[in-house]
């Protein structure tokens, strides 16, 4: 079953294209990931795919939904975890999960059990009454996810999830993404420019180039059909190069997102 397909997916900014007629299918339970420079078009799919920005052309079903006429359902389906800071750091772990779940209408009686459930599973338990601004990089982010599959969403965005931490943190959100796939069989789709990390979480992945999708499928086949055997080889295959970073703009917001983080 196919939990997203996306046809001709395309948004433009004035003149520049920033994704181009992009055709994808992610089929339930894998752990896709969209591979590509900065600049490249990563951000901007999930922007579409999650209703936070409307296709200039094209369509996408996210479980079946359409993400402009059913926009407000596609919404119920998915989590998402941002680049961006998405706690706040004046409440407590608990705190800021109990308002998502108000938010997300996780029904009363279930809230405290769901949300001592979550805190447990992403090792968040011990400080889940301490304020989030006293919280390791990698704690933030563990807690994000958390509040992002408080729902018990089907599928999982995550935007760069590990910009910004260390390489043992980095690790750490591995393990648990890799924990919520298995316990609940929940669909991630990720973006991300560290290869490692693709290989590492990812059972199926897409390169996006220039806004265009350039290949997809497995990476083991991907490799084999390219004649190398790492990723590395195969983005530069591929994409004509190594991945690097683009424009000011996103350079900067990484660099916010790290300090965020740090």
């Amino acid at each position: 079953m196919a939990i997203l397909d996306i046809q001709g997916l395309t948004r433009r900014y004035g003149d520049l294209t920033a994704v181009d007629h992009l055709d994808l299918r992610v089929e339930a339970g894998t752990a896709f990931g969209l591979l590509g420079a900065n600049g490249a078009g990563k951000t901007t799919v999930i922007k579409m795919l999650t209703t936070l920005l409307p296709p200039s052309a094209g369509t996408a079903r996210v479980v079946g939904f359409d993400i402009v006429r059913e926009a407000a359902q596609v919404r119920r389906m998915i989590g998402y975890v941002p680049q961006a800071l998405s706690v706040d750091g004046a409440l407590s772990g608990y705190e800021n999960l109990l308002i998502f779940a108000k938010l997300c209408d996780v029904p009363r009686r279930e809230r405290s059990a769901r949300i001592n459930e979550a805190l447990e599973l992403m090792g968040l338990a011990q400080a889940a009454g301490n304020l989030v601004r006293t919280y390791s990089g990698g704690m933030i982010r563990r807690l994000e996810i958390a509040q992002a599959t408080l729902h018990r969403p089907p599928v999982l965005f995550l935007d760069e999830p590990t910009v910004g931490l260390d390489p043992l943190a980095r690790e750490a959100v591995w393990e648990h993404v890799r924990m919520l796939r298995s316990r609940f069989g929940i669909t991630i789709v990720l973006t991300t420019h560290y290869l490692e990390e693709a290989d590492q979480l990812c059972d199926h992945l897409a390169i996006l180039h220039g806004g265009r999708l350039v290949v997809s499928g497995v990476p083991d086949q991907l490799k084999a059909q390219a004649g190398v055997t790492t990723l590395d080889a195969l983005f530069a295959h591929y994409a004509g190069g190594v991945i690097e970073g683009g424009s000011y703009r996103e350079t900067r917001n990484e660099r916010l997102t790290a300090q965020r983080l740090g």
